[in-house]
Order: C-alpha cells, then structure tokens, then sequence
C-alpha cells in the first residue's frame, strides 16, 4: 500500500495510492475525497466480524475501495484531530486499540481479541488483532508517542492513552491504585501493564476526557 501522510501532525490525512486492480480496505465514514476511477464496496465479514468490531468500537462495516480501469487515489479522514502511522506488520501482528484502526492491506486480517479482567473499566477491554502481510494505518488524538520495551521491561499506559502495541506482549488491566475507591478518587480508573520485548504506541490526549469536559456544556433535549 503506497501512501502519504499530509496535513500533519494535528490535522493528519492519510493519502493512498492505487494502481490499476489495487484495493485498500478502510474504517466506514473515512473517505474524504477520491479519484473518479475508484469504486467503493462496503463489507460486513459476517455476523462475526460485525459484532468483534462493534465491541471495539469501530463501525459495523467496513469499506473496500478498488482503483478500476486506471489507477487513482483515496483521501482517508480519522474521525478526530491527531496523527496517522504507517506500521508494516510482523509476526506476530499488532494489537490495535478501541477506534484507533484506520484502514490496511486487504491482505491484512482483522480479528476481536477480549481482556475480560477489569471488564468494568469501561476502556480498552475489546482490542483489535491485526496480523498478516502488509500495513496497517492506524489513528491517533493528539500526538503519537513510540516506546520501544526491551525483553523483561515493563511499562505502564492509561488505558484511554493506549493505541497500539505488538502482539504477543503480556498485557495486564490493572486498578491504577490499590483498592476501588483509590483507584476512583486517583482519576485514571484502569491501567494496562505491558512487558517488553515489543513496541507501544500511546496518543498524547484522551478522546473520553475531552468528552466529560465538553459534556456539561452541550444542550439537553426535551
């Protein structure tokens, strides 16, 4: 997949490629702008796959965009302001976060991985697996930040902070602070505890903290 991040890094836009036949599959509702000769195609993969991506916050569908009779290009949006990485897969995969995924290869298949412990976090229980050959683009709000674990490492990420990360790592959802009403009255609620080796990508803002600030602010109906 040939593709160009522009108007970075607050306002990122990823800009894709195609060539006569190539396809790239994308998050529903990401296409800003295309080329004439590119036809679209929405995709469920089953009743399955609609509900994995449903618990992972993405949307139900799934849309495949495919160059016809000359090549072109696709303009994809993330739903908020942030950047746009590139990852080339390895095995074993990536773990991808709760609406972080942006588009990928269609060589690339996506699977719903569930961490049941700390089920009433709220955050980061449902994760998307992506494995396979090819890239993957996957959004952010607020700037991205790499940490590269060494073997035995361990590192510790909100779990509204969270964005992507190898897959294979242990992973742990903990209380941020001993006891329920600690963990509350701290303000962070869960953490994921990751131990190297393996790479993590965090965002530098929380999507659900902006929410709540904005919240109170917004017109009730009735």
């Amino acid at each position: 997949m040939r593709y160009e991040v522009m108007h970075g890094p607050a306002f990122a836009v990823a800009k894709v490629v195609l060539g006569p036949g190539e396809t790239v599959r994308a998050e529903s509702g990401a296409m800003a702008s295309m080329s004439p000769t590119i036809e679209i195609e929405t995709q469920s993969g089953g009743l399955g796959k609609m509900f994995g991506r449903l618990l992972t916050g993405e949307s139900l569908f799934q849309t495949k965009f495919t160059a016809s009779g000359g090549g072109g290009e696709v303009i994809l949006a993330p739903k908020g302001p942030g950047e746009i990485a590139g990852i080339d897969l390895v095995q074993p995969g990536l773990m991808i976060t709760s609406g972080c995924f942006l588009a990928c290869d269609p060589s690339v298949e996506l699977n719903t991985k569930a961490e049941w412990k700390g089920m009433f976090s709220g955050e980061g229980l449902f994760m998307m697996h992506a494995s396979g050959a090819g890239t993957v683009l996957v959004s952010t709000f607020g700037a991205i930040r790499t940490i590269d674990l060494q073997p035995g490492e361990q590192y510790i990420i909100d779990t509204g902070h969270l964005v992507a990360f190898t897959a294979g790592m242990q992973m742990q959802v903990k209380k941020s602070a001993r006891g329920f009403f600690a963990s509350v009255a701290s303000g962070e609620g869960y953490v994921i505890h990751l131990s190297g080796p393996g790479r993590v990508l965090m965002q530098t803002h929380n999507a659900s903290s902006l929410a709540s600030i904005i919240a109170p602010f917004i017109p009730s109906r009735g």
